[in-house]
């Protein structure tokens, strides 16, 4: 009876200390969230939310009056939590007198760059809110509809500059950002490169820009023109929130310049099986990756590996709010439960050449020292496009290998295949008898 409910204990035991671990993470990762205020007024605007609390997201409906024939504009953040937000900037620097904007300024006439050059600069902050997004007014959806059919190549500052929401980007502006001098040889190897310290206050609000969209990618997160303005000044609008984000308290703050502004606050919560990522910034039910990672790691397991080549392109696609460095950084040490149990099971029945996996295994050594350093060097859509290559690769040397050509030449991984198969059925046996 006790080795028929073992694993009924430790699985229980298992599910309490992921509570207790999530319960330590919201305590000390949260700042303690204010009072959700209903309504305020700064100057001669007002706001008013609907509800000062959500459930793992949801709608709230935000009105208010502003000076009549005044433009208002939202800035929507979340106050508790801030998450890392990066960029390896290799564009080619334009010209500032022909074409270039203030970030090839800053590389000319500060960093002594020369027009055509890459620059290599890493960009990171710790202070990016977990959650941020701008409601411009309804009038502006042209504006809004002409960046977004740039697809990728989208860009913060012109959408703001379009959306005359100046005023509007304040809190990542904010945001302290430290940046590296690189080389095309330390991105290779991973390295970040030389520490250059912080950016300067002057220099930090076009970069701001840049790291926000690195860090939501989505111009649809970040945007939206849905504020519907009276000729008599007042507003309404509604924010739709989607499950997953951040928990917390959250503010959101009516602006027609930087004078004349107004706050209010709501508050977000999540509850298990729902819990919150720090590094990653977001929420996520955790039954779906459990499921998930089951069915790869029986099927990792089978084919020699630990699963984490196919947990990294299906957990990209699946859950596409988790930023792609988090997921490969995450799968890694997930990747060793299935691996240990892979290594007993075939060392028991002879099957691994512990030579070898010496050899190779150093050169993972290495291979582990470059690969998070280059992660956080690329995008998304980088990541996609070298793995999936990778893949596609892998796949079809795997179907060359099964086809009746390639068996009959290689009656050797014939006759390996026999023996594995033979000493299976054996150890089946000697643990039933």
């Amino acid at each position: 009876m006790k080795g028929k409910f073992g694993f009924l204990s430790w699985f229980a035991m298992a599910l309490m200390l992921l509570v207790g671990a999530q319960t330590t993470l919201a305590e000390e990762q949260a700042v303690p969230a204010a009072a959700p205020v209903a309504e305020t007024a700064g100057g001669d605007i007002t706001i008013n939310l609907d509800k000062t609390s959500l459930n793992n997201g949801g709608e709230i409906k935000i009105t208010g009056k502003a000076p009549a024939g005044k433009a208002v504009y939202l800035e929507i953040y979340n106050d508790s939590h801030k998450v890392r937000a990066s960029r390896f900037d290799k564009d080619v620097i334009k010209d500032p007198a022909n074409g270039g904007g203030g970030s090839d300024k800053f590389y000319v006439d500060t960093m002594k760059k020369k027009p055509g050059d890459r620059p290599y600069v890493f960009y990171q902050t710790m202070e990016m809110p977990a959650f941020y997004r701008i409601l411009a007014p309804e009038d502006k959806k042209d504006a809004f509809a002409a960046e977004k059919k740039k697809g990728g190549k989208w860009s913060v500052s012109a959408l703001i500059k379009d959306l005359g929401a100046a005023d509007a980007f304040d809190v990542p502006a904010q945001a302290k950002i430290e940046y590296y001098q690189s080389t095309l040889l330390s991105s290779i190897i991973g390295s970040r490169g030389q520490d250059l310290g912080e950016l300067e206050a002057k220099d930090v609000r076009i970069r701001a820009m840049q790291l926000l969209k690195a860090r939501f990618r989505s111009i649809d997160k970040v945007f939206g023109t849905n504020v519907k303005i009276q000729p008599d000044g007042s507003y309404e609008a509604t924010l739709k929130m989607s499950s997953g984000n951040s928990p917390g308290n959250y503010k959101v703050i009516a602006i027609v310049d930087k004078d004349t502004k107004a706050e209010a606050n709501f508050s977000n919560e999540v509850s298990f099986p729902t819990v919150y990522l720090p590094n990653a910034g977001t929420s996520m039910n955790l039954i779906w990756p459990f499921v998930i990672t089951l069915v790869i790691a029986i099927f990792g397991v089978m084919m020699g590996a630990g699963g984490g080549f196919i947990m990294n392109p299906v957990f990209a696609q699946v859950f596409p709010a988790l930023p792609h460095p988090y997921i490969a950084g995450t799968v890694t040490p997930t990747v060793l439960f299935s691996q240990g149990s892979g290594i007993y099971n075939y060392s028991k029945i002879k099957f691994i050449s512990w030579k070898l996996g010496v050899g190779i295994g150093l050169a993972m050594v290495l291979g582990g020292i470059i690969g998070p350093g280059l992660t956080e060097k690329i995008t998304m859509d980088e990541f996609k496009w070298v793995f999936g290559w990778i893949l596609i690769v892998l796949a079809a040397l795997m179907f060359w290998q099964t086809t009746p050509g390639y068996l009959a030449k290689n009656k050797k991984e014939q006759a390996i295949l026999k023996e594995f198969k033979k000493r299976a059925e054996e150890a089946a046996k000697a643990k039933q008898a």
